[in-house]
């Protein structure tokens, strides 16, 4: 009888998904960014709109169109989704670190949740920072400069898996760095160029070919790209062929953080 108490004891009675577990972990990460949303939501908006004016004043005037629409209104997508994938990217990875280093770690691997909740979890937060972030600079633009959106659907779609890719790929960085200078050095050597070198500035067509090939295995680009085609209906590529890469990268992405979560890489002592 001890024996089937004790079974029983390790039974999991949430059915296939621990909602409420699910739902407790999202919102805490929800509103670890809102507590400061001077830092997490204004500063990108503060930071987003210095990118558009330096480069307005800087060579707005003197270059000519891009794929045929203004300079200024090519660059608003990048700039905005080079946004959104930072501030997903920092959510999950921030977070991760932040509770290795104060060593309580061990509140969020204790409770019943699989590791699939836990990575659905994290990314909750990060999409939900990420879709902020850009629905605040889409409002601020739209005031300010009249700038609408082409094609909203696409936009959101780009948007959401862009939170979703960068926030997996910080749960895998935030798990792997167990210091911030190893986050630091991450964010400085892959994230950065990975978003600087995806055509936020620039069509990818101007380049030579060779970095062409370069540009096109980097799956930022499909991000910049769709969200280019959503915001100002034009594109180097077909938005199709951006949603499957990146549909695809964030799968792959989730899995490894899901098999980092299972086996307790550098999580578990």
């Amino acid at each position: 009888m001890a024996q089937d108490q004790a079974t029983e004891m390790g039974v999991r009675r949430f059915g296939r998904a621990n909602w409420l577990g699910l739902g407790t972990l999202a919102k805490r990460e929800i509103l670890r960014f809102l507590a400061v949303w001077t830092q997490t939501l204004l500063a990108p908006l503060v930071t987003a709109g210095l990118f558009l004016l330096i480069f307005s004043i800087a060579i707005g005037p003197s270059r000519g169109a891009v794929m045929g629409v203004p300079f200024l209104t090519f660059l608003i997508p990048g700039i905005m989704m080079m946004t959104v994938i930072q501030n997903a990217f920092a959510n999950t990875s921030s977070s991760l670190v932040i509770t290795k280093v104060q060593g309580n770690i061990v509140d969020t691997l204790m409770p019943p949740l699989s590791p699939m909740e836990l990575v659905l979890g994290y990314l909750a937060g990060a999409v939900t920072r990420g879709l902020c972030v850009a629905v605040a600079i889409t409002i601020a633009l739209a005031l300010v400069l009249g700038q609408g959106v082409a094609h909203p659907l696409w936009a959101l779609t780009f948007v959401l898996l862009g939170g979703a890719m960068m926030g997996a790929v910080g749960i895998i960085a935030g798990i792997f760095a167990n210091k911030f200078d190893q986050m630091a050095a991450i964010t400085n050597f892959i994230v950065t160029p990975l978003a600087f070198l995806s055509g936020t500035f620039y069509s990818v067509e101007a380049l030579p070919e060779s970095l062409q090939s370069f540009t096109r295995v980097n799956p930022i680009f499909y991000l910049i790209d769709g969200t280019r085609y959503g915001m100002i209906g034009v594109s180097d590529g077909a938005p199709v062929v951006g949603l499957a890469v990146v549909g695809a990268v964030t799968l792959a992405l989730m899995s490894v953080a899901y098999v980092m979560f299972k086996t307790g890489y550098r999580l578990k002592s």
